[in-house]
């Protein structure tokens, strides 16, 4: 498929700007070999790193499929405007000080004069290095760096950083991680990351993804890279830092204070199945798991090590996550036990001690036999020795051992090294041809692991549909609902409301709580967490007690409210709905009540989300066994509880940039067959709602 980042990607011709930062950039690609022409421009050099020079676009001998842009941003402007006036393929903008530079107004009107000027030429950048491509040699980049060309028939993995820095850094890597290409977006003004990713996945060389992520440009953006990455197959890791916009806008709700700094876009990442890790190292290994073996079909590993110690290692490492060692059924016990001598006990993760070292057949035997569990993964703990110092000859004894046994087996394995020093990167590069994931360090390992889980896992359901997104612009006012206004809201909605009332005195509560006959609560209007100010009474059953209930909390608020008490709750939930700039509703589940903040218990999904997705997020609650009849208490209505839910979600949705926060709490989870009802609710909106 045909992308307009193509001739960026394989250009055939680049022409190079500026100075320093450009003879770099041909130096860089006459060291890796470029095959077609460079064209330096320069306005007063006749030569530049041994090429003829030209004096200007207009001097240049044709249309150049790429261009390194390495002057100061004024003349960016010029250059830019003058090759795509040239009929350019696309151009690097390495300059700094546009829309990057904060307070800088001329630098944000740079930057919008830079876009104008590129018109439907792709720039990248600016505020970047650019991009290096290892399988055809070109290399748009102004820099040392640290990786290899890679062989006509070799295929390696993308990466794309918005940190020039951080991309230098990952080229410097000695973990044996083949890659194609190395792209730094920089500020995005007109090319954003999904674009760039969307473009270098088409490349047939291209094994995997890796994303550093500071912010999403576009979430349809993204959406379309993770559709056509499922359709070829090549799975995709992000490292996500940075903190959302959502958590920098600071809101009254209990919704606001657990959706935390990224949880929105930890969810969107989940939603498009591309895996999230947290850290540089992780992020190699998963590319580098990818890399070898694609996603995983299932969730479960093996582990096999001639120490008890690494064994215990990798069995820790495993605790809390979404893979995990299995144990061996009786059956497979005994395949492994028939193997090993009587003093082994038989395990996974198993320790096969060192009876059989350096025994290849029986080490065949052992790794055979273990690996015909049908494990996802299958992984090898061994750390090479110190080739200066010792010899590591009986190493790969082991390594043929293993081999050969996923070999009989057509199975996934992996030979993980407990330190990452402990496994030369000539020996990773080794493993890889023979189809063996070579990964550094356990818990990046499991990381990598857990990465392609997710993706596999993720492969098999239905894509998510695209994020909700704003229906109409939306009024400035803001409006914020008391909670007998919202509830009026709610109800008229069709959400499960219990029958309140407003009232303004003692005489009024009264009234109203004959009418909807008791039990009753009352509270105190306008206050926002009404618990921390005693604003509430539950369970009120006479005339009496309300008429004091009222008493008390008339001078507290800007009214009161009288509602049917709802009983026989066994849980509370908290739902809540935050809109986000970049994903539209964003709605949070939680362990509702006072103690909310404390908790942290809570699960954040997109909108739209189904019932099944619903139901998942509750069943990940801490508080879920609760609900579920925990050492014989009621079993909640969980029926009830997803169709408020899934009603709230739809209501969300409905108003998709109108609500700017809804915040349910408690929605309280009755049992089984006496449904679920919203005990309080506070809504700020822009405009009314219908």
């Amino acid at each position: 498929m045909a992308h307009r980042l193509d001739r960026l990607l394989r250009p055939k011709t680049i022409a190079v700007f500026g100075g320093l930062q450009a003879a770099e950039v041909i130096r860089q690609s006459q060291k890796m070999g470029f095959a077609g022409e460079i064209w330096p421009v320069h306005p007063r050099h006749d030569e530049v790193q041994g090429l003829k020079a030209y004096r200007s676009v207009a001097d240049l001998p044709g249309s150049p499929d790429a261009a390194f842009i390495g002057v100061n941003r004024f003349l960016t402007l010029d250059i830019v405007r003058d090759l795509r006036a040239a009929d350019a393929g696309a151009a690097v903008c390495y300059a700094s000080g546009f829309l990057e530079a904060g307070d800088d107004t001329e630098g944000a009107q740079l930057q919008q004069e830079l876009v104008q000027a590129a018109g439907d030429m792709p720039i990248i950048g600016p505020n970047c290095y650019g991009l290096i491509n290892y399988c055809d040699g070109a290399l748009l980049w102004p820099d040392q760096h640290g990786g290899r060309r890679l062989a006509p028939d070799e295929r390696g993995v993308a990466i794309i950083t918005q940190s020039s820095n951080i991309a230098i850094n990952m080229t410097m890597q000695r973990r044996g991680l083949p890659i194609a290409h190395v792209v730094t977006a920089g500020n995005q003004a007109q090319t954003g990351v999904s674009d760039m990713a969307i473009a270098l996945i088409e490349d047939e060389r291209v094994t995997a993804l890796g994303l550093h992520i500071e912010a999403f440009q576009s979430a349809a953006g993204f959406e379309a890279l993770a559709k056509r990455a499922r359709q070829l197959r090549k799975p995709i890791v992000a490292m996500k830092v940075g903190r959302s916009a959502q958590a920098r806008a600071a809101t009254v709700s209990h919704t606001a204070s657990l959706a935390g700094s990224d949880a929105a876009s930890d969810a969107f990442l989940k939603r498009l199945g591309i895996a999230r890790v947290h850290s540089i190292p992780s992020l190699l290994e998963a590319l580098k798991l990818l890399h070898v073996h694609g996603p995983l079909d299932g969730n479960t590993l093996s582990s096999m090590s001639c120490s008890g110690g690494e064994a215990s290692v990798m069995a820790d490492a495993a605790e809390g996550r979404s893979i995990t060692f299995p144990p061996l059924t009786t059956e497979h016990r005994a395949k492994v036990k028939a193997t090993l001598g009587p003093l082994v006990t038989v395990a996974n993760p198993l320790d096969y001690h060192t009876f059989i070292w350096n025994d290849e057949p029986a080490m065949t035997r052992t790794f055979t036999a273990m690996i015909s569990g049908g494990f996802s993964l299958n992984c090898l703990v061994i750390d090479f020795p110190r080739r200066d110092r010792c010899s590591d000859v009986d190493w790969w004894t082991t390594v043929r051992g293993f081999e050969a046994a996923l070999r009989a087996d057509g199975a996934k394995g992996a030979i993980i090294a407990s330190l990452p020093e402990s496994i030369p990167e000539e020996d990773i590069m080794n493993l890889t041809v023979r189809g063996i994931a070579p990964l550094c360090g356990i818990i990046e390992a499991l990381d990598a692991a857990e990465a392609a889980a997710f993706i596999g896992q993720a492969w098999k359901r239905e894509p998510a549909p695209p994020v909700a997104c704003r229906k109409a612009k939306a009024d400035p006012d803001i409006h914020e609902h008391d909670e007998a206004q919202a509830k009026a809201v709610l109800r008229r909605h069709g959400l499960s409301v219990p029958e309140g009332s407003r009232g303004t005195n003692a005489y009024e509560a009264v009234t109203a709580a004959e009418s909807l006959g008791y039990p009753v609560a009352i509270k105190a209007l306008g206050i926002a967490h009404k618990s921390e100010m005693n604003a509430v009474r539950l369970n009120l059953k006479n005339a009496e007690a309300v008429r004091s209930a009222a008493n008390e909390l008339m001078p507290l608020g800007s009214g009161l409210y009288v509602e049917r008490m709802v009983t026989g709750a066994v849980g509370e939930l908290l739902v809540g709905i935050l809109d986000d700039p970049q994903f539209g509703p964003v709605m949070t589940l939680g362990t509702g009540g006072v103690l909310v903040e404390l908790l942290q218990d809570s699960v954040t999904l997109l909108l739209p989300s189904s019932r099944d997705e619903i139901k998942e997020a509750l069943r990940a609650l801490r508080m879920f066994p609760l609900l579920d009849g925990y050492r014989g208490r009621p079993k909640a209505d969980l029926g009830a509880a997803i169709d408020a839910i899934d009603a709230i979600a739809t209501f969300a949705v409905e108003h998709a940039g109108r609500i700017i926060e809804l915040d349910i709490n408690p929605l309280l989870v009755c049992g089984e067959g006496k449904g679920a009802w919203i005990a309080d609710a506070l809504l700020v909106t822009k405009g009314e709602l219908k």
